[in-house]
């Protein structure tokens, strides 16, 4: 597991990254990629994060096939957790997957949000 706060989010909200890996080797490289990608889709929310955690999993081992997972996890401020997940061939893809879901996850439970306000 790697923690450390998302570069460029306001380190006094106290925004968590954590990524996790199974059966995926989560080198520098690959939490560097993760990191950027986290920064640059969701910075918009930085504010209303507390931590977002990244779970990289491999299916099938050296089967191949659409079986690499990334499950992303938000916790937004005040709010339940939200959790997404994408699979794909390539670990970098089921990542840039995820995040985008996780964007349009959480734009929508603020709109709804912020619509009741």
């Amino acid at each position: 597991m790697v923690e450390a706060p998302i570069q460029g989010m306001q380190q006094e909200q106290n925004m968590q990254l954590q990524v996790h890996g199974q059966g995926v080797d989560v080198g520098d490289r690959l939490r560097d990629f993760v990191e950027r990608r986290c920064n640059e889709g969701l910075q918009h929310f930085d504010e209303r994060l507390t931590r977002v955690e990244v779970h990289l999993r491999d299916l099938n081992g050296q089967k191949g096939g659409v079986d690499k997972r990334c499950t992303c996890e938000a916790r937004p401020r005040g709010l339940d957790p939200i959790a997404v997940e994408h699979d794909s061939t390539e670990i970098t893809e089921a990542v840039q997957g995820a995040i985008g879901k996780l964007q349009r996850a959480l734009q929508s439970r603020f709109d709804k949000r912020d619509a009741h306000r």
